[in-house]
């Protein structure tokens, strides 16, 4: 038994591996909530037939401009919705992270960015190289997910308080959560063919979908660079051994910078891991300040600070959703029907 908890100290004294039970925590919490939601839908489609699951608010978290307009709403009208409350509570506990902790949501809670990382790891065993786009390649492809973001914020702007009340309370937006859902469980062949392309491409090109493509990344990365808690590098104690830059999964040169402002940090501190001298790379929270966070530190912050605002919300009312099974018990059998047509 001593023998067995000096091992799980070992594995566990590598920051990287804390870093895997918090992205693996979250990830096993999201499968439930995908599975308890499907269970909540077939409960419905089969007319009471298949057992009753409640409704998990944290599917809504897969709704995010859904959220971003709420959010919109909400500070236009002061009216705080309660058809996807769940999904806005989740996005400003996000926002918040990319504003104080870089973009902690990514490189720590993204079931998405969880799954490209070890895909992109499972073909660096394969192929036992690292495959980098150069950089006349590399800079325009990363500029797509800011186009897709751009677009998304650009129509939210332009609607106005009557505009988004009619979507918010409108009849797709109440069953965007089921219309979610269905694509997933019935992937037409072109959506799998995408999907697919993806997750070859991220056997090549670590986290290719979070670098080029997502616009949720865009718009964290943004945020980010205002972040006060930045990887800083000590040049006096720094041998140039390279090691944290070959560590970086965003391909950041981490070795020539004193402070990693890059908007495509995520905060992994893989590079701090990586790091043979000590105090030499740490998370600061200013260049000249001597405070740093340690990986623990930060990973408790950051789990403590997800559940602690969502069990607030849940406390005071802002969590679960208004809109009630008789409306899914309607809707549900008739989700192809004109007024759950997002193109209307």
């Amino acid at each position: 038994m001593k023998v067995e908890n000096k091992g799980l100290k070992v594995w566990l004294s590598n920051d990287q591996h804390i870093r895997l039970l918090v992205q693996a925590g979250f990830f096993i919490l999201i499968i439930w909530i995908g599975y308890q939601f499907y269970g909540f839908v077939k409960y419905f489609e089969t007319d009471g037939q298949s057992a009753w699951f409640r409704r998990p608010p944290g599917v809504e978290g897969f709704l995010p401009i859904s959220s971003l307009m709420g959010i919109k709403y909400f500070f236009l009208t002061h009216d705080f919705n309660l058809i996807h409350p769940a999904g806005m509570i989740l996005f400003g506990v996000f926002f918040l992270f990319a504003i104080l902790m870089k973009k902690g949501f990514c490189g720590w809670i993204c079931p998405i960015g969880f799954l490209s990382e070890y895909i992109g790891k499972l073909g660096h065993r394969l192929f036992k190289k690292k495959f980098i786009l150069p950089v006349w390649l590399d800079y325009p492809l990363r500029s797509l997910k800011y186009l897709i973001l751009l677009f998304f914020v650009w129509a939210i702007i332009t609607m106005s308080a009557e505009d988004l009340r009619a979507f918010i309370y409108g009849s797709y937006n109440r069953m965007a959560d089921v219309k979610m859902l269905m694509f997933f469980v019935h992937l037409s062949l072109f959506s799998m063919t995408v999907i697919l392309v993806l997750m070859g491409l991220s056997v090549f090109i670590k986290n290719f979908w979070c670098r080029y493509l997502c616009p949720y990344g865009a718009f964290l990365g943004f945020f980010s660079l205002f972040s006060p808690l930045k990887v800083t590098r000590n040049p006096e104690t720094c041998t140039d051994c390279r090691k944290c830059t070959t560590a970086c999964p965003s391909n950041i040169k981490v070795h020539g910078k004193l402070r990693v402002h890059s908007d495509e940090c995520m905060a992994c501190a893989a590079c701090v891991t990586a790091c043979p001298e000590e105090d030499t790379l740490k998370l600061r929270l200013s260049k000249r300040s001597g405070r740093s966070i340690s990986i623990r530190t930060y990973a408790i912050i950051l789990v403590a600070v997800f559940f602690i605002v969502t069990g607030i919300a849940m406390l005071t009312g802002y969590w679960v959703s208004s809109v009630q099974p008789v409306e899914y018990q309607h809707w549900i059998h008739q989700l192809d029907s004109p007024e759950l047509d997002h193109v209307r």
